[in-house]
């Protein structure tokens, strides 16, 4: 599996509790970051278009009101995914920790 990018990983996260709307999920993006990350409409929906067609998210519902909202929610391969990059990444930074702490110094010199 490639790593995925930052954009994507963070919509995953988003839906990992509840499915979600667009916009909800750049409001609990921004909510998460504390603001400091504010994914554009035309992000999201690229990402959400893409995990569409690798499976990893799946449409549940669209509201009848006078603009459709579409619900998109994590599939079993979706959390499968999120998970493994979460791991992924958790290892990574304890390496990184471990280095930068100095102690796997010795076994690089």
């Amino acid at each position: 599996m490639q790593p995925l990018s930052e954009s994507t990983y963070l919509v995953l996260l988003a839906l990992t509790k509840e499915p979600l709307h667009g916009y909800g999920i750049i409001k609990k993006i921004e909510q998460y970051s504390d603001g400091e990350i504010v994914l554009a409409p035309g992000t999201l929906y690229g990402v959400l278009t893409n995990l569409q067609k690798q499976k990893l998210i799946e449409l549940v519902t669209a509201e009848k009101e006078s603009r459709q909202k579409k619900i998109y929610q994590l599939t079993n391969e979706g959390q499968t995914s999120f998970s493994l990059e979460y791991e992924r990444i958790k290892k990574m930074l304890t390496i990184s920790n471990d280095i930068l702490k100095g102690a796997k110094q010795d076994e690089i010199d």
